[in-house]
């Protein structure tokens, strides 16, 4: 459950695992650039849940981290809206990991779909090592650290954060209820004045024996408008109104993202593996030379046979960068043979690099002045330690840790 005061935070990572591509920039980075304007963003390089996998050659790991940062800026990922910082650098991520361990059963991890999926397709690795088992609890640990609202996800991670509501929701069950909580909760009930406290106690009463959900959103409302009480006696009154304890770690909701409609140039999701991307900043003759030979309809052999666009893979990239004209224009030409195969990939030859031009222009000032990117991560980094620091003076407290 996610406290109705709670900045509407939203946390995002990216595992730096080589060159970023087209398809990373419409999956993901696209989605980015809008969500920095209207919430609180962290987006951070997970370069510990690359080692999940990657563990045994580390070799590109140093250049892909700083590479990854590079093409954020030139895409347009403003740190003067969003905080961008690397995981390792928080070491909070690996201390809240560690504690949130001794508490959730083996099984909720095994269970997770991803595990197994994961292990099918990359079978040429061991995966059979406690970081890959863990990795879906670190994930819940990045999350949880900042205590973020909204986590933008794909529909394959939604168990992920269904996981760790699970994981928050126990552990504000096992360690919320501190000692003399009610008390507690009583006094704050005080602070709140007369008639606000009558008002409280009866949609308390509402909610918890009628099961009045009007009750306890209008509760909700009452207790966010409060500004005489402090941060920790809101929380117990939020805990108390749902018969709970003190919410300490609060739970997110997904924001679901709509899978990347960007296609590789054979016609399959565009992907490292399948080796049919086009990177940020590949160079403009290579994208054009990638594109022209892309393959097309396998019906259209000779120059006047007749095509079908929906048999093409040069069709779905119509679809992401053609209007409605072009995209007419297409469909007509191919299955009449009035235009050809290269014809029909002109425009998106132009379209493609067009999008590239003014991404690869800032990537080149970006690199020109590594001193400038190390600076803006390290103060990301230190925002975001100071964000993560509060969390664990609360989690440490919460499980007896503060002597």
């Amino acid at each position: 459950m996610n406290l109705p005061n709670q900045p509407q935070r939203v946390l995002s990572g990216m595992r730096p695992t080589g060159a970023l591509h087209l398809g990373h920039y419409h999956g993901v980075l696209k989605n980015w650039l809008k969500l920095q304007h209207e919430y609180e963003c962290y987006f951070f390089v997970a370069d510990w849940h690359a080692l999940t996998t990657h563990y045994e050659d580390v070799s590109i790991l140093d250049k892909s981290v700083w590479e990854m940062v590079i093409d954020w800026l030139a895409v347009g990922i403003n740190p003067g809206s969003a905080c961008l910082f690397i995981q390792s650098r928080v070491p909070e991520h690996a201390e809240l990991h560690l504690l949130l361990s001794m508490i959730t059963p083996l099984g909720w991890l095994e269970r997770v779909p991803t595990y197994k999926d994961q292990q099918e397709k990359l079978k040429e690795k061991d995966l059979a090592t406690y970081g890959f088992l863990g990795y879906p609890l670190l994930q819940s640990a990045d999350i949880l650290v900042y205590k973020a609202g909204m986590v933008p996800v794909g529909e394959d991670q939604v168990a992920h954060i269904e996981l760790t509501r699970e994981v928050a929701r126990r552990f504000n069950h096992m360690y919320g209820r501190e000692p003399g909580f009610e008390e507690k909760a009583l006094e704050a009930i005080k602070k709140l004045g007369k008639k606000n406290a009558k008002l409280y106690q009866d949609l308390r009463k509402r909610y918890q024996e009628q099961g009045d959900d009007a009750a306890l959103a209008t509760a909700r409302a009452l207790l966010d408008t409060q500004q005489n009480i402090s941060l920790g006696d809101k929380e117990r009154l939020f805990g108390y109104l749902e018969g709970g304890g003190r919410i300490i770690l609060p739970e997110p909701k997904e924001l679901l993202t709509q899978a990347s409609k960007m296609p590789g140039l054979d016609g399959q999701k565009m992907s490292k593996s399948y080796g049919n991307t086009i990177a940020l900043r590949e160079p403009p003759a290579e994208v054009e030379k990638k594109l022209r030979t892309m393959p097309t309809d396998p019906a259209r052999v000779r120059r006047t046979d007749k095509g079908d666009p929906d048999r093409c893979p040069v069709w779905p990239f119509h679809q992401v960068y053609s209007d409605d004209i072009t995209r007419a224009w297409v469909q007509e030409g191919c299955r009449s043979a009035d235009i050809g195969c290269l014809d029909c990939k002109k425009p998106l030859i132009d379209a493609v690099l067009a999008e590239l031009a003014p991404i690869q222009e800032r990537a080149a000032q970006y690199t020109a002045d590594r001193d400038l990117v190390r600076n803006i991560i390290h103060e990301g980094c230190e925002k975001a330690r100071n964000v993560a620091r509060q969390t664990l003076v609360e989690v440490r407290a919460a499980m007896g840790l503060e002597y």
